[in-house]
């Protein structure tokens, strides 16, 4: 009976071991994240090549994630200064518009899916957010105005997902070293 005991316990130690080591690697500490500014990406987390980590994160957070030759997928969960992104406070996707064909922002609850709001707007696209005269963006996240370049929030904590599909030599080659805009925040109460 204490024999079984022990290997009971053994069982349910390890399992629980085995556990939070995939968890704080999955969500926590995911191996081969780059960064650019508040922007991170994980650019072998879609490959064929990625390992069970990697292939994990890949089914959580981009199930269906293209190879870095076709798409780069960032994401925010802080601002440009390193502060928790909160729906209580309004922000600037602000700078240069990233080098790709086709690119989108979107905000994202805690639990990884679009956040309910009353325009039914999720996200900002190249063809919304049209650059100025030098190239630059400007999309607004939080609040009530700002026309097509805005994204409604919630309140709680969020992330975003900046997109980029059929990106420029510079992010294929080394996605921690093209131009991002940084991610500002404007005002909090």
């Amino acid at each position: 009976m204490r024999l079984s005991l022990k290997l009971l316990a053994v069982l349910v130690a390890g399992t629980m071991l085995g556990l939070l080591a995939t968890w704080l690697a999955v969500f926590r500490f995911p191996p081969g994240r780059i960064s650019d500014g508040p922007w991170q990406a994980n650019p072998e987390a879609a490959t064929a090549q990625s390992d069970a980590y990697r292939r994990a994160i890949a089914a959580v957070h981009g199930l269906f994630a293209m190879s870095r030759a076709g798409a780069v997928y960032y994401t925010a969960t802080t601002d440009s200064e390193g502060r928790a992104l909160t729906g209580r406070c309004r922000y600037k996707v602000e700078g240069p518009a990233p080098d790709a064909r086709w690119w989108s922002i979107t905000a994202y609850g805690p639990d990884d899916y679009l956040i309910a709001n009353h325009t039914g707007r999720y996200s900002v696209t190249k063809q919304q957010a049209a650059a100025d005269a030098r190239g630059n963006i400007a999309v607004l996240v939080g609040g009530t105005s700002g026309g097509n370049n805005l994204i409604p929030l919630g309140t709680g904590r969020f992330s975003l997902s900046l997109r980029l599909y059929n990106p420029g030599p510079e992010f294929i080659a080394d996605p921690a070293a093209g131009a991002l805009p940084a991610l500002l925040r404007v005002a909090c109460p």
